[in-house]
């Protein structure tokens, strides 16, 4: 698996666990605490994967002109 994939993929579960402890918030009748958390929270997580992507992709096309001009 790609470093892209795999941070998010690890963040994402990280956000699972912490949707667990935090249930009690829910209960608690803070909705829209509860899901605002969690949906700023898998932007953030979106927004990284494909910022880790596109830096990838250009690390690859440097790396190939570099290979390609010597």
């Amino acid at each position: 698996m790609k470093r892209y994939n795999v941070i998010p993929a690890i963040l994402a579960a990280y956000l699972l666990v912490m949707c667990y402890i935090g249930r009690a918030e829910f209960f608690a009748g803070n909705y829209i605490y509860y899901f605002g958390i969690i949906g700023a929270t898998l932007v953030c997580i979106i927004a990284l994967r494909f910022f880790l992507k596109r830096r990838d992709k250009l690390r690859r096309e440097r790396e190939d002109d570099l290979r390609k001009n010597k």
